[in-house]
């Protein structure tokens, strides 16, 4: 045919000249299969099929060679078309994920998976709530198990944030509630005939908070007496000039009369068992006077600890320390200074560093210090806290109770004559000094015959008969010699 060539595949309407030309036919236009504006092109012997350009000619393929499928628009980046067609995709998964528990209830699943997950913790904290010995309140055992479960830092923050929002009150007078029923004091027992060796009765003691009010600095005998002399005294005084409603207990203890113990627990210093644990036990009840707190948990108290003839914490010099011989004596001590390991030390126990010094705070007392005086509670924050010291002629005396900071523990614990002192436990759970008042002389001390230093103390003075409490603490018993030496008055 002149002027065209017939071809099989595309028919003798369409040109030889048009593949070349790049011209299209109207009537492929027309029919919808390219738009007007696209040219086509074309190489011989390659179709636009085998360049892979999408815009070829649909019978300009190979034979055998499938249609190219036509583009959909809704997977167009972009375009209205594909924004919609992930709407709708998204809207299909939500539908299949409602078909689950999971998806038609998300965050109670969730919940439900996380408390799966933490079951053995759920139940190591159920156990610690139910535990006595980690306190006498869920919060101070909550805060026990989390300071054990490498939460200190965070315990710590937490109580301070909560002390600072909470400061003691300032101004106004002691409630009576606040202060403690001491008995007169000239009511004590008997003199005995013995000569039982003891030390004089302390002198009034100063106040902090200025002068006196009526009872406030005086001594009173509690407990049980020690060979007809009275082994414990107590009084009360307020902290300082600014908290002037708060009280604070204060004992003296004669160590001529009194043997010192120090029991140790399972959480403090860990381990055991030990020789001496709780409870104090019915023979060592007959001759309790008085027990008191021990320190810092070992973890906090930047020391050693010593019993039973082993190193159960290695001691630091320097490191203010109790010193129980294996006579009884006890002292505070500047571990390496004032004392030493020697064949008659019985019991070492740390904490921190010493508060009094020479008779006086030391000097540089820095309450923000973290580094010498404790991370735990903020040394500033006024707290219940507890100290005791050694004065010159071997008594020891404790303080303890509310708004307190080291330097108004140190100066309560020099105006009772401390020359060498270190601060104990602190928070309201901790702190406890208890006196035990059998009604015969060689009668036992019982949690009914117990009183504490302070009515506000937490807790009761059956703490150290129950085989629960972890913690360590000290005794102070007659000496034998001083019963045995002492005759009844006739």
């Amino acid at each position: 045919m002149t002027g065209s060539a017939v071809d099989a595949d595309r028919g003798p309407e369409y040109p030889e000249s048009w593949p070349q030309s790049g011209q299209e036919p109207r009537r492929r236009i027309q029919a919808g299969w390219v738009p007007a504006a696209t040219p086509l092109t074309h190489a011989p012997g390659r179709s636009a099929y085998a360049r892979g350009v999408d815009h070829a000619d649909p019978l300009d393929r190979p034979r055998g060679h499938r249609k190219a499928p036509r583009r959909n628009p809704a997977r167009q980046p972009g375009t209205f078309w594909e924004r919609r067609s992930r709407r709708r995709d998204r809207r299909r998964q939500v539908r299949a994920a409602r078909r689950t528990i999971a998806g038609r209830h998300p965050v109670t699943a969730t919940a439900l998976a996380i408390v799966l997950l933490l079951t053995p913790v759920w139940i190591s904290l159920g156990s610690a709530l139910g535990n006595p010995g980690m306190g006498n309140s869920a919060g101070a055992r909550a805060a026990e198990w989390f300071r054990a479960h490498g939460g200190s830092s965070v315990v710590n923050w937490a109580e301070n944030q909560w002390y600072s929002h909470h400061p003691p009150p300032v101004g106004g007078t002691p409630p009576k509630s606040a202060i403690p029923h001491l008995r007169a004091a000239g009511q004590q027992a008997g003199r005995a005939r013995g000569a039982a060796a003891h030390l004089a009765a302390p002198a009034r003691l100063t106040s902090p908070a200025g002068s006196w009010l009526p009872g406030e600095g005086i001594w009173h005998p509690v407990g049980r007496p020690v060979g007809g002399y009275p082994a414990v005294y107590e009084t009360w005084v307020r902290p300082d000039s600014v908290h002037t409603s708060l009280v604070i207990g204060v004992a003296w203890m004669d160590t001529k009369l009194l043997r010192a113990t120090l029991y140790s627990g399972s959480t403090i210093p860990g381990g055991g068992p030990y020789r001496h644990t709780a409870p104090v036990s019915p023979s060592a009840a007959t001759s309790l006077v008085a027990a008191f707190n021990a320190g810092f948990l070992m973890d906090n108290a930047q020391g050693g600890y010593y019993t039973d003839g082993k190193t159960v914490i290695p001691l630091r010099r320097g490191a203010a320390s109790f010193v129980v011989y294996r006579n009884g004596t006890a002292n505070i001590a500047k571990w390496g200074r004032d004392a030493t390991m020697a064949p008659d030390v019985a019991s070492v126990r740390q904490n921190l560093d010493l508060l009094v010094d020479g008779g006086k705070p030391v000097p540089g007392l820095n309450p923000n210090d973290t580094t010498q005086w404790g991370f735990t509670l903020g040394n500033a924050v006024d707290v219940w806290r507890s100290g005791v010291g050694i004065t010159a002629d071997g008594a020891l005396v404790y303080a303890g109770g509310p708004g307190l900071n080291i330097t108004t523990l140190a100066d309560i614990l020099a105006r009772a004559g401390a020359v060498r002192a270190m601060e104990l436990d602190i928070n309201t759970d901790w702190v406890n000094l208890a006196t035990y008042a059998p009604s015969t002389p060689s009668g036992a001390a019982t949690p009914g015959n117990g009183t504490d230093l302070l009515p506000s103390m937490f807790g009761t003075p059956g703490r150290y008969f129950e085989s629960w409490w972890s913690r360590d603490f000290i005794t102070l018993s007659a000496r034998p010699s001083a019963s045995s030496a002492a005759q009844p008055a006739g």
